[in-house]
């Protein structure tokens, strides 16, 4: 049985370590620094209180682990993967941010195990869906992602509750995206190019938000015409939080920021994760256009509710270590979530969650 280091006890973390153990393959390890948060965790788990800012002293803890599940907030993404790397196991983690994936694909490069970053939900599993598609074109020329996490039943403002870790909402919401525009890879504003669409009858509106691409652009760098990547929300949400993010000038004082979201907004179990992508280019000769659509609703795992939002992030990086340890990914190196074969992923026990047979939907039509 593989030893597995999760670190992080939060929302994600704990989904984390209740999906690899229902599995009964995994021994689990939990590192947190808050002894509260490991005391909620379920019996039979190893756990240890311990600052996680000190990737000396971490990687003792991480030493005879198969691997380490990174699900610690963004900021601490390059000291988890430097202790990761000096307990010599393989590495995987959540971030959205863009500066610690860089670290993280350095660590790689002198690393003798696997290093496989962003993931989640985006980045993470809309990268395999995405590469999926753009396989089946001879000649790209648009690739659209979109996905959002978003409470069912919308009742403040901001038609928004708390799902995810709030810093990272904040962190995506301020820093630059990337996006290949006419060719050319460009740094674009969050919070920008704001449109709508409709999906089964309801509208909703997608922004630019930083680091849901992942390593895509640098793929398709030179291969695509347009590339983007935008969140999906309900209409209003991006204009309110460019008032608080720039006419309030809270986007530098985001520990401001933070309280009162935490404080105002509600957290929920009863969300939806939207993931839509849209791929157009040419196949023999023919402009055409592929879709791939999935709705994935919060559901009972392990006798308890867990949020859609725990679910697919969790579940996409079970499915990342579940391959791995399985030898279907690399053993070395960096490997990007392109890197992962969507069909191989959906099949996983963990991936499945993806893939529920009356929530997904694969479409082609000529444009």
């Amino acid at each position: 049985m593989r030893k597995i280091a999760v670190i992080g006890a939060g929302k994600i973390g704990s989904t984390v370590v209740d999906l690899l153990i229902s599995s009964g393959a995994y021994e689990v390890r939990v590192i947190d620094q808050s002894a509260e948060a490991l005391a909620a965790l379920k019996s039979g788990v190893e756990t240890a209180a311990m600052p996680i800012d000190d990737p000396a002293k971490l990687a003792e803890r991480l030493k005879g682990c198969f691997a380490v599940v990174n699900c610690a907030p963004y900021h601490l993404t390059v000291t988890v993967a430097r202790a990761a790397a000096a307990a010599g196991a393989h590495y995987l983690d959540l971030t959205e941010d863009v500066a610690s994936s860089r670290v993280t694909r350095e660590l790689a490069q002198t690393s003798g195990t696997a290093f496989i970053p962003q993931c989640g939900l985006a980045p993470g599993f809309i990268t395999i869906a995405a590469w999926e598609l753009a396989k089946h074109f001879d000649e790209l020329h648009d690739v659209r992602l979109r996905v959002g996490a978003l409470p069912r039943y919308p009742s403040n403002a901001l038609n928004y509750n708390l799902t995810w870790s709030t810093d990272g909402v904040i962190n995506e919401y301020c820093e630059p995206c990337e996006a290949v525009l006419n060719g050319k890879l460009r740094e674009v504003p969050p919070l920008e190019e704001c449109e709508e669409f409709a999906l089964d009858g309801v509208t909703y509106e997608a922004f630019n938000t930083s680091g849901g691409l992942g390593t895509l652009c640098q793929t398709l760098d030179g291969k695509v015409r347009n590339l983007n990547y935008k969140t999906i929300r309900y209409p209003g949400h991006a204009s309110i939080m460019k008032a608080l993010l720039n006419d309030l000038n809270l986007r530098n004082r985001r520990h401001i920021l933070k309280d009162i979201l935490e404080n105002a907004l509600p957290a929920t179990l009863q969300d939806v994760v939207i993931v839509f992508v849209t791929v157009s280019g040419l196949k023999d000769g023919r402009l055409m256009q592929e879709t791939y659509v999935n709705k994935v609703y919060a559901q009972m795992i392990g006798g308890e509710m867990k949020s859609a939002i725990q679910i697919t992030t969790a579940g996409a990086i079970c499915a990342v270590l579940d391959m791995l340890a399985e030898g279907q990914l690399p053993q070395k190196g960096f490997i990007r979530q392109e890197d992962i074969p969507l069909e191989a992923f959906l099949a996983n026990r963990f991936g499945r969650y993806y893939a529920p047979e009356d929530q997904i939907a694969f479409r082609a039509a000529a444009e």
